[in-house]
Order: C-alpha cells, then sequence, then structure tokens
C-alpha cells in the first residue's frame, strides 16, 4: 500500500515533513481563532462584536492581525476598575470640603459654625484660637486649649449614680407593698 502523497512528492521523509509543517499551521490556525476570541471577550464589550471578530479570524491569519491592529487597548476589567477609583476619587473630593448639617442635610463646609438653611450650632469656637470645633471635644486640636466640656465618663458615672439612688428609694417601698400582700392585706395605695 501506498502512502498518501501531499503535493504529488514521493519521498517519505520529505512528505512526513510537509505532512508535520501542515498539522502545525492548522493547530496555529484554530489557536489564533480561540485566542481572538477570547481577547474579544476581555476587551470588547458587546457579543455582536466579538462574534464580528471571531469571524474576521477565520480568513486565516489575516482576519487575526487585522483584529490585533483595531482592537480596544484595555480590557473591560481595567476600564471598570478605573470608573470605579475616579468614582471613589470624586466622592472623596466632595467629602473633603462640604459636609451635610445633621438637622436639615443642607450642604455645609467644615468651618461652619452654624447651618446657614436652619441656624443651629454646628461647631463651637475656640475661646483661644477662634477656630471651629465640636462641642463634644475636651480639647481644641489647633491650639490644645482646654474646653468646657464635660469628660463622658463622669457623665455616666452622674446618670449610674442617680439611676441607683432611685433604686435604692424605690426598694422600701416595693418591699412594704410586698409584706403587706403576704400578710394578706391590701397594699397601701399612695397618694400622688
Amino acid at each position: 500500500m501506498h502512502a498518501l502523497a501531499i503535493f504529488s512528492i514521493k519521498n517519505s521523509s520529505l512528505n512526513t515533513a510537509v505532512s508535520v509543517a501542515l498539522l502545525i499551521l492548522g493547530v496555529l490556525y484554530l489557536a489564533l481563532i480561540f485566542w481572538t476570541f477570547a481577547d474579544a471577550r476581555r476587551r470588547i464589550d458587546d457579543p455582536l462584536l466579538v462574534i464580528c471578530a471571531t469571524l474576521a479570524s477565520f480568513f486565516p491569519f489575516v482576519g487575526t492581525i487585522v483584529y490585533l491592529i483595531v482592537r480596544p487597548p484595555e480590557f473591560l476589567d481595567d476600564v471598570r476598575l478605573r470608573e470605579l477609583e475616579m468614582t471613589a476619587a470624586e466622592a472623596r473630593l466632595a467629602n473633603l470640603d462640604y459636609q451635610l448639617c445633621p438637622h436639615c442635610d443642607y450642604e455645609v463646609k467644615a468651618d461652619y459654625l452654624r447651618c446657614p438653611s436652619c441656624m443651629r450650632k454646628l461647631k463651637e469656637r475656640c475661646y483661644s484660637c477662634s477656630k471651629p470645633i465640636d462641642p463634644a471635644w475636651r480639647i481644641c486640636p489647633f491650639c490644645e486649649a482646654e474646653t468646657n466640656a464635660p469628660s463622658p465618663s463622669t457623665a455616666r458615672r452622674r446618670r449610674r449614680q442617680t439611676t441607683d439612688q432611685a433604686t435604692v428609694a424605690a426598694e422600701p417601698a416595693e418591699l412594704a407593698e410586698a409584706t403587706e400582700t403576704a400578710s394578706g392585706g391590701e397594699p397601701s395605695r399612695r397618694r400622688r
């Protein structure tokens, strides 16, 4: 049985070399079609353009070269990431100088003492350096002058003490009612 001669080549070793070269070209051709499809999906958002780019790559080697010339320079993920970073940067820039009033949601600058819309006090003026400071701050961060704001620990301690005193004052009355009820008598009603 005779081997199939490609291009009418009678030499078997030369025929094998041509067959291997054609196989490599065929695999390269199919790999370029797949690469064009995969690259177009990463770079082009429109599915119709992805299909057109893939179909253009079916023209042997020329279609892929044309796609390389006209393809978008960036991946879609890079474009989305850049847009996200731009949005975040714009939001940071917007928050640097302007804030919203906690009472009426009007835009106020960071150094406003009062809201121009609702006239409520937003910040206090430091008695030493006259810079706007938050009313809850105990010290001015600009000049280190102490303010008259009460410390949060003393306010909590005062609240706990008044709550504990009210509980202690209510206990004897509750005990008296409980003993009268246990002895069978009706609890006495207090006048208000």
